[in-house]
């Protein structure tokens, strides 16, 4: 992956860009654990949180919202990470699957499991609201919709609140691996949806 944007330095950046550097840096992300790296050895911000400097405004907006669906969501953290992975398998987001299987793992998430989201399969799980989430994450990622017996059953699953940031998820996710294309000079191309 060869980086189209230079990595903005913290002493190179404008105040408007420091604010949403040290909201990045500093917020939620940071706290706890550290499963993979938001910034490199000089201070630069990795993945897509680099490119949303470019934009102050909108890239404080776009944190917050990324800060929102992980840190507050109602989704159970197997769902989030589940989702997330399935967006990365079918946007081929490299970045961004290789730190939510780390996260992934952390929330339980077994190897078979993962191996099977990396692949853009499903996995075999074995509680039924998963099961469900998940099959709403595919149909979100192939059509961009759900038919109505989907929207009752994921209803029915996580609740209208749980749908609602499931589908928040799934275009805050797809928005930053299309940011990772773009700016990162990420490889990834999107799946083809399946028949």
């Amino acid at each position: 992956m060869v980086a189209r944007l230079a990595g903005f330095l913290p002493g190179d950046m404008s105040e408007e860009q420091a604010a949403v550097y040290r909201s990045i840096s500093g917020g939620p992300r940071a706290a706890g654990p550290q499963l993979f790296a938001l910034t490199d050895s000089e201070g630069r911000l990795r993945g897509p949180f680099n490119a949303m400097l470019l934009s102050p405004p909108i890239g404080a907006a776009l944190q917050a919202v990324g800060a929102a669906v992980r840190y507050r969501s109602s989704l159970s953290d197997r769902v989030r990470e589940m989702a997330v992975l399935l967006v990365a398998a079918h946007w081929g987001s490299a970045f961004e699957r290789e730190a939510h299987e780390a996260v992934g793992r952390v929330c339980g998430l077994t190897e078979e499991e993962l191996a099977s989201l990396r692949s853009g399969a499903l996995p075999d799980v074995t509680d039924p609201d998963e099961t469900t989430a998940l099959r709403a994450t595919a149909s979100l990622l192939h059509s961009g919709s759900l038919g109505d017996d989907e929207y009752d059953a994921a209803v029915s699953a996580i609740g209208e609140r749980g749908l609602f940031e499931l589908t928040t998820l799934v275009g805050y996710y797809s928005t930053l691996a299309l940011q990772l294309r773009v700016f990162a000079g990420e490889e990834g191309k999107p799946r083809p949806s399946a028949p």
